[in-house]
C-alpha cells in the first residue's frame, strides 16, 4: 500500500495510564503510532492524564485508589475531548475497554491482548485468587468490550477465548499478530562481552536466558525448577541462567537457595533494551515456559537476535514460535529437562528457523492488516449510520 493513501484519515490511539508503567502496552501504542504514521495516517496518541497520580503517595492501597480516580473519574472527560476530531478511535488495551464510550458517535475498535485477568477473576485458574474489587473491575472490563465495533485479537488463542466468552460478538473479531515493538538484531561480540562482565561471566560462558516479570503466569519458579533439573544432567552442569526482568521475589530467592543454585543463576534487574539484545544474542537459548500468555513478545525478540527458543507446548506460544522452538510442558521440570537435553542438537537449525519464522510477523504485513481493519471499521460504521433509503 502506498504511503499517503490515508493522509486525510485521523486516528486517535488511546494508550495506557503512564504511572502504571505497563511497558509492553505503552510500547504497543508506540508501535501502532510508528506503523500508521508511516502509512500516511494522521495519528494522535493520548493517555489518561496523571493528575492525582503525580502526588507523592507511597505504593499501596491508597495509591491504587488515587490512580482509579485518575483513570475512571477524570480520564473519560479528557479522552472524549482529545478524540473529538478523530475519524476513528482505537483503544489500545482491552483493560481500558470502558474508554470505548469516549469515542461517542465515531467509529471505534479495541485491541484485546489476553484474557488472563478476566478469566482469573472468573476462577479459570485454580491457584489464582482475585479480591472482590478485582472481580468487579474485570466484570466491568468484559462487559464494556461489547461497545467495540471491532476487536483486534493479538493471537488466535485470544480470539478463541473471546468466542467462548462472548459468542454473540464473534463477527466482530479479527486476528492481527504483533510485529516487534523495537528493532532487535544480533549484537556484536564486544557488546555481549560487556554485558556478561556485569555478572562476572566471560564471553564464552554458556547460559540460558529468561525474560519476564513476576506475574504468576510467567512461571519464574518453573524456570528455576527446570534449570535445577538441567544442572543434574552431566551435559548442563556448567550452564548458567540469567533471568532478566523484575527483581526476584522472596519466593524465587528461597527456591534458588533450596536448589543450591548459588552463582549459577543471576537476577538481572530492569535490563535496558540494548543490554537485553546482547543477552539474547549470547544465550544458548531462551527458556520461556509461561503458563499463559497473550502473545509472547520475547519469543520473537529472541529469534530476531539468533537465539533459539525453548517454550511451552501450548497456544499462543506454539502459534508465535511456529516450528522454530523446543516445546516443553512448563509444570513438569524433570520431563522438560529431558526434552531439552534430547533436542539440544537442534539449536543451530532452530536459529535459522527462527529467522524464517519472523517473516510471518513483518511490520509490512502487520501494517497492511491494520490499514484493512481501519478502513473496514469506518466503512461499516458509516453504512450502519446512514439513513435508510425509501423504496
Amino acid at each position: 500500500m502506498p504511503t499517503g493513501r490515508y493522509e486525510s484519515t485521523k486516528i486517535c490511539l488511546i494508550s495506557n495510564y503512564k504511572p502504571d508503567a505497563q511497558q509492553s502496552m505503552l510500547r504497543y501504542g508506540e508501535m501502532l503510532e510508528s506503523i500508521l504514521t508511516g502509512r500516511g495516517y494522521e495519528v494522535t496518541v493520548v493517555h489518561p492524564p496523571a493528575i492525582l497520580g503525580k502526588l507523592p503517595i507511597p505504593h499501596g492501597g491508597l495509591a491504587k485508589w488515587v490512580r482509579y480516580i485518575d483513570k475512571y473519574a477524570i480520564a473519560p472527560w479528557y479522552l472524549q475531548w482529545k478524540s473529538r476530531r478523530a475519524d476513528i478511535v482505537h483503544v489500545c488495551d482491552h483493560s481500558n475497554s470502558m474508554y470505548l464510550r469516549c469515542a461517542g458517535s465515531r467509529p471505534n475498535l479495541i485491541t484485546c491482548h489476553d484474557l488472563i485477568a478476566v478469566l482469573g477473576a472468573r476462577g479459570r485458574f485454580p491457584d489464582v485468587r482475585v479480591g472482590r474489587t478485582g472481580r468487579v473491575q474485570q466484570r466491568w472490563i468484559a462487559s464494556s468490550l461489547s461497545r467495540a465495533e471491532l476487536v483486534i485479537c493479538v493471537s488466535h488463542n485470544t480470539e478463541a477465548l473471546l468466542r467462548e466468552m462472548a459468542p454473540e460478538m464473534r463477527s466482530r473479531f479479527r486476528v492481527i499478530h504483533h510485529s516487534l515493538n523495537r528493532r532487535y538484531v544480533p549484537s556484536s561480540e564486544a557488546e555481549i562481552e560487556r554485558v556478561l562482565a556485569r555478572f562476572g561471566l566471560a564471553r564464552d560462558a554458556e547460559y540460558l536466558l529468561h525474560v519476564g516479570g513476576n506475574s504468576w503466569y510467567k512461571n519464574r519458579a518453573g524456570v528455576l525448577g527446570i534449570f535445577s533439573e538441567l544442572r543434574n544432567l552431566p551435559e548442563f552442569r556448567g550452564m548458567k541462567l540469567i533471568m532478566a526482568g523484575k527483581p526476584w521475589t522472596k519466593e524465587l530467592q528461597d527456591i534458588s537457595r533450596a536448589a543450591n543454585l548459588g552463582d549459577s543463576a543471576f537476577d538481572a534487574k530492569e535490563v535496558v533494551d540494548e543490554d537485553l539484545q546482547a543477552l539474547y544474542t549470547g544465550a544458548r537459548a531462551l527458556l520461556f515456559p509461561s503458563r499463559e500468555e497473550g502473545f509472547g513478545w520475547p519469543i520473537l525478540e529472541a529469534q530476531a537476535c539468533g537465539c533459539p527458543v525453548i517454550t511451552t507446548n501450548r497456544p499462543p506460544m506454539t502459534e508465535v514460535a511456529g516450528d522454530a522452538a523446543i516445546f516443553i510442558e512448563p509444570e513438569r521440570p524433570e520431563e522438560a529437562a529431558r526434552i531439552i537435553r534430547d533436542q539440544w542438537c537442534r539449536l543451530t537449525d532452530l536459529r535459522e528457523a527462527g529467522f524464517r519464522n519472523l517473516e510471518r510477523f513483518s511490520e509490512t504485513r502487520v501494517a497492511d492488516a491494520y490499514c484493512e481493519v481501519y478502513e473496514e471499521t469506518i466503512r461499516q460504521h458509516h453504512l450502519a449510520s446512514a439513513p435508510a433509503t425509501r423504496s
